[in-house]
C-alpha cells in the first residue's frame, strides 16, 4: 500500500492514509497577472513547480491566460495570434517539467469569443479544448457559450472540466463526465472579493455563500473528485480545493495565499456509482 499526500507546495502540512492506486494533482492557485504577457511568465513558473512536485496534471483558474475580462480588467481586445503564441509557449514548458496542463484560457471562434480550457498532455501534445457552454448572465456581451463536452486522458487518470458557472449551477455538467469514466473532474474559476461580501477563513463555512458547498455536492453526487481553482487574491470568498468522491473535503489553499496546492487522489475510490445510477426525471 502506498501513502497519498494533501498538501501546499512548500510546506510540511500532509495528510496521509492508505490507498492502492493515486495520482498526483496540482491547483495553480497563483494571483491574476497584470498582463496578458505576464500571464503567461507567471503560468510558466507554476508548470515548472508542479513538475518539481511530482504532479501529473496541473489545473489553472478560468481565463488565466490572457486574463478574465471582468468589469473594470484592462484587457486587451482579444488577439489570436498572442493566443497560439501562448499555447505553444506553454504546451512546450510542459512538456519540459513532464506534467499534463489544464489551462484556463480564451479562444476566438465562430466570430466571437469563448471561454475555454487548453489540454495538454505531459509530452506537450494538444488534446484539445474544453469550451464553456453555460456561460453566467453576466458574461454575455463578452462571450459566447460553446457547445459539447469531452473526456480527456493523461496516463492513468480520465478527467472531465467543468468551467466556473457550469460546475456551481449546473450539476450535469460534472455527472456528464463522470458517466463516462472520469475519476476527476477539474473546475477552473475565477471568482473574486466583492464590495461588503463575506470574508471566509474556512472551507465551505455556512455563512458564505453557497458555491463551495457546491462542489462537495457535485463530487458526492458522482462518486468523483472535484478539483475546484481560483486566483489568488485579498478577501476572495473561494479558494482552490480538493474534494473527494465521498463529498468531503480533501484539501484547501488558505484564502488569499498564492501558492500551489497539491494533493494525491485514489482512483479507485473514484468510482462514478451514483452518476452511473442516476436517471433523469420525467
Amino acid at each position: 500500500m502506498a501513502a497519498t499526500v494533501a498538501r501546499r507546495a512548500g510546506t510540511g502540512i500532509v495528510v496521509n492514509w492508505d490507498v492502492a492506486n493515486f495520482f498526483r494533482i496540482a491547483l495553480a492557485n497563483i494571483r491574476p497577472a497584470t498582463t496578458p504577457e505576464e500571464s503567461v511568465e507567471l503560468a510558466g513558473r507554476a508548470i515548472a513547480e508542479a513538475g518539481r512536485e511530482g504532479a501529473g496534471i496541473v489545473c489553472f483558474p478560468e481565463a488565466y491566460v490572457p486574463g478574465y475580462r471582468a468589469l473594470g480588467k484592462a484587457i486587451p481586445p482579444p488577439d489570436a495570434a498572442f493566443l497560439e503564441r501562448a499555447w505553444g509557449a506553454l504546451a512546450a514548458a510542459a512538456a519540459r517539467a513532464k506534467v499534463a496542463l489544464v489551462l484556463g484560457t480564451e479562444r476566438v471562434a465562430g466570430g466571437g469569443l469563448l471561454l475555454s480550457a487548453l489540454v495538454v498532455d505531459a509530452d506537450g501534445t494538444v488534446a484539445g479544448f474544453q469550451d464553456k457552454v453555460q456561460i453566467d448572465p453576466s458574461e454575455e456581451g463578452t462571450y459566447l457559450p460553446g457547445s459539447g463536452r469531452r473526456v480527456f486522458q493523461t496516463g492513468p487518470l480520465r478527467f472531465g472540466i467543468a468551467i466556473c458557472h457550469e460546475g456551481w449551477r449546473y450539476p450535469e455538467t460534472v455527472r456528464w463526465a463522470a458517466r463516462r469514466g472520469a475519476q476527476a473532474v477539474f473546475h477552473p474559476h475565477f471568482h473574486e472579493a466583492e464590495p461588503g461580501g463575506y470574508v471566509p477563513a474556512t472551507f465551505a463555512d455556512p455563512a458564505n455563500t453557497f458555491h463551495e458547498k457546491a462542489i462537495l455536492c457535485r463530487a458526492a453526487e458522482n462518486t468523483c473528485y472535484v478539483a475546484s481553482v481560483n486566483v489568488a487574491g485579498l478577501h476572495a470568498p473561494t479558494t482552490s480545493a480538493v474534494a473527494r468522491p465521498d463529498g468531503s473535503l480533501l484539501c484547501y489553499q488558505p484564502y488569499g495565499q498564492e501558492g500551489l496546492l497539491v494533493a494525491e487522489i485514489d482512483l479507485d475510490a473514484a468510482t462514478g456509482l451514483l452518476a452511473a445510477r442516476y436517471r433523469a426525471m420525467e
